[in-house]
């Protein structure tokens, strides 16, 4: 499995990104596609996920209503992450992953497969 991660950059407090992930080699159909992130000092921590079907998502409490993650119709391994409102707290490194999208499993500890981690910046 390979993970190809896009997005990220600088922007400014209240302003959106958009974080894309493509996945090849991906077999199973019971597991997800998401992401997770770093903050300096931090553990990693689950941020969202969604599962292979589209009809589960998972986002973690200090992101949801800013944050949709979404498959792509035409590319089902490729997932976006919409990132509106975005604040000074949501700075991290965001890595793209595989794993069983739920609020228990959705974190570094279940994680099956990483990609390559992508900087989101937010500050004014």
């Amino acid at each position: 499995v390979q993970l190809q991660a896009s997005g990220g950059g600088l922007v400014q407090p209240g302003g959106s990104l958009r974080l894309s992930c493509a996945v090849s080699g991906f077999t199973r159909d019971y597991l997800g596609i998401g992401w997770l992130r770093q903050a300096p000092g931090k553990q990693r921590e689950g941020v969202a996920c969604i599962s292979t079907t589209g009809e589960k998502t998972f986002y973690a409490d200090s992101v949801a209503g800013r944050f949709t993650i979404v498959r792509d119709d035409n590319a089902k391994n490729t997932v976006f992450l919409q990132m509106n409102n975005l604040q000074p707290t949501d700075t991290a490194i965001y890595y793209c992953a595989t794993g069983v999208c739920s609020r228990p499993y959705w974190r570094a500890t279940y994680i099956d497969h990483w990609g390559q981690g992508t900087q989101v910046t937010v500050s004014s």
